[in-house]
């Protein structure tokens, strides 16, 4: 059964700091490119990071403006985004999303075509 789990979500004030994590099981994590996204009420989802297969790879969306930082650890079938400086306007839920290395080529993006599996999501909500 394959599940994908986020946590590490809260509430925190503006400046503040979050690290989530999203630990899958039930497929083979270290062939899989990793994803996150966000969804703020009335609003589109949007990509905000990636992360392929082996780490070679990383790519940000222009509003992270190097306040976050994606990671990986094939061992414990966990991906990370570290989320620093945080603002009002990053107040969201935030999914993490597996998509096979093979779609992309071993590269990543963050169109949503890309990933095959997603989680529930863990909300982020930051006061001013």
């Amino acid at each position: 059964q394959v599940q994908v789990v986020e946590s590490g979500g809260g509430l925190v004030q503006a400046g503040g700091s979050l690290r989530l994590s999203c630990t899958v099981s039930g497929f083979s994590f270290r062939e899989y490119t990793m994803g996150w996204f966000r969804q703020a009420p009335g609003k589109e989802r949007e990509g905000i990071s990636c992360i392929n297969w082996n780490s070679n790879q990383k790519f940000y969306a222009d509003f992270v403006k190097g306040r976050f930082t994606i990671s990986r650890d094939n061992a414990k079938n966990t991906a990370y985004l570290e989320l620093n400086s945080l603002e009002p306007e990053d107040t969201a839920m935030y999914y993490c999303a597996a998509g096979p290395w093979q779609w992309t080529g071993g590269s990543c993006n963050l169109g949503d075509g890309s990933y095959r599996y997603w989680g529930q999501g863990t909300q982020v909500t930051v006061s001013s």
